[in-house]
């Protein structure tokens, strides 16, 4: 749900930094439009997306009206509570991230239940007025239950989360929360722990008289995972080591942390590692009362130096900069220390870091956006060779649920050994299943999701494949391609 609005929330981001009065150029007209822009657009925005997930667009306006009824029910009980205070002790309005999380699904999945009671049964002509008034009518009953029960849960959920991030700053115990964040992360709860608690929470700072928020660093920091992947680089063998540095340039760059998760899971010990670089991070922004304006997504340093509020560069810079030494010294002591035992293991076959992607993948699951490591789509399986092989191929797609992430990732490895290969005339690119648009001539996916791929693209080869970035089938890929092109020459 939130993947595919990150656009917005940068969006938003860009408004502040700039129209706010304590932006970069104010302009009070233009910063009219911060406010309703996250309180409103943003949540429903998400809403729509969850319920167009479950139930297309039949369900993603359901979930909107729904959504709108938790916005108005919150700012009801807001507007209420600060009747009864002193002018000195208002509440400010709670922008309902997590309302709209939990009201998309129950949007999405009622309307389709609903639908199935009458499916068939609707005399002819009567079709469009029966499916009109059916989600208008749910809509509208939602939209109650979202201004009563899950307004006032959402609002307590928020009010009891932000006692106790103010507990955590008043007590200089901020640090701490990488104790659980870094862990949280290698098991692929990144986008919970990030989206789900930390977002709603910082924006409620970052629309404050402050302008910003040291939340949106807790997990975002590419610092840790960085030092990580450069300690593999230099100290690591085999597999691992040979792919850690364009890991690393992916997770720096490009924002894609999952891509250090095996490399954390093939050696848990290196979870510390990970811990004490987010800690000195997160103290070092404490330290400089740092912050960023919006949500660094994806957590690339690109993305965070480009929302760090005017005056936090040097603390912010600083703190990417001392997790990753920290965790890269950590790691690195660890990695020496077992070296020998690594290199043993190896020897007699072991594979700890296949084993270990395959671990972030089921710890990914399959209703995951997007696994933005190192599994998913990849260039060639045996199945798909020969189709190749009778079709010439100028377009290839990579395929993945969102369309970001592990896509990307296939279609920048394939893409080099294509270039590599002296091969021109042949396009690479990557997109969510949902855009296949009937262009491609070959369709690359996960295993598990190459069924829902055919039935979007049905003219295309299709290819599945497991192995991101070691596949043996990247080669016979190439060899086709340039077999095809040089036949045709």
């Amino acid at each position: 749900m939130i993947m595919p609005n990150i656009p917005a929330l940068i969006a938003w981001g860009i408004f502040t930094a700039f129209f706010i009065d304590v932006g970069w150029t104010p302009v009070a007209a233009l910063s009219t439009i911060v406010g309703p822009m996250i309180h409103y657009l943003l949540p429903i925005l998400i809403a729509y997306t969850g319920g167009h997930i479950v139930y297309q667009v039949r369900g993603g306006v359901v979930a909107a009206i729904a959504t709108f009824g938790v916005i108005a029910g919150s700012d009801y009980l807001i507007a209420q509570y600060n009747l009864t205070q002193p002018a000195d002790n208002q509440l400010g309005q709670i922008h309902m991230f997590i309302g709209a999380m939990i009201m998309a699904p129950i949007a999405g999945y009622s309307m389709k239940w609903l639908d199935k009671l009458w499916e068939n049964k609707i005399k002819a002509g009567f079709e469009m007025l029966v499916n009109m008034f059916s989600a208008g009518i749910w809509g509208f009953a939602l939209a109650i239950l979202g201004f009563y029960p899950i307004a006032w849960l959402v609002n307590g959920l928020m009010n009891i989360l932000s006692a106790a991030v103010n507990w955590l700053v008043s007590a200089h115990l901020l640090p701490l929360t990488s104790i659980l964040i870094e862990p949280a992360k290698v098991f692929f709860l990144n986008n919970a722990v990030n989206h789900g608690v930390l977002t709603p929470l910082g924006l409620e700072q970052a629309t404050g008289p402050a302008h910003k928020s040291i939340l949106f660093l807790l997990e975002a920091n590419p610092g840790p995972g960085v030092g990580l992947l450069l300690a593999f680089t230099i100290f690591g063998i085999g597999a691992a080591k040979a792919s850690a540095p364009g890991a690393a340039v992916i997770q720096f760059i490009g924002g894609i942390h999952e891509v250090y998760f095996p490399f954390a899971l093939m050696k848990p010990t290196l979870i510390i590692a990970l811990i004490l670089g987010g800690m000195t991070g997160v103290t070092t922004n404490v330290i400089f009362n740092t912050g960023l304006r919006a949500p660094a997504a994806p957590g690339s340093i690109i993305a965070v130096i480009a929302q760090t509020y005017q005056t936090d560069y040097l603390g912010v810079i600083l703190s990417v900069i001392l997790s990753a030494a920290v965790t890269f010294i950590v790691a690195a002591i660890i990695l020496r220390a077992s070296r020998k035992k690594d290199l043993a293991a190896e020897a007699a076959g072991s594979d700890a870091f296949s084993s270990a992607i395959s671990q972030t993948e089921a710890n990914k699951g399959k209703s995951s956006e997007a696994l933005a490591g190192l599994r998913g789509s990849a260039a060639g399986a045996a199945a798909g060779a020969t189709d190749v092989a009778e079709r010439t191929v100028n377009s290839i797609v990579f395929a993945c649920d969102a369309g970001m992430g592990s896509s990307a990732m296939g279609a920048s490895v394939l893409r080099n050994k294509i270039k590599k290969a002296g091969i021109d005339g042949v396009t690479v690119v990557n997109k969510a299943i949902a855009n296949l648009d009937g262009s491609a001539d070959l369709v690359i996916t996960q295993n598990q999701l190459t069924e829902r791929a055919k039935a979007q693209a049905p003219d295309a080869v299709h290819v599945s494949v497991d192995n991101f970035m070691n596949s043996p089938k990247y080669d016979e890929v190439v060899d086709l391609v340039r077999s095809q092109h040089q036949d045709g020459q």
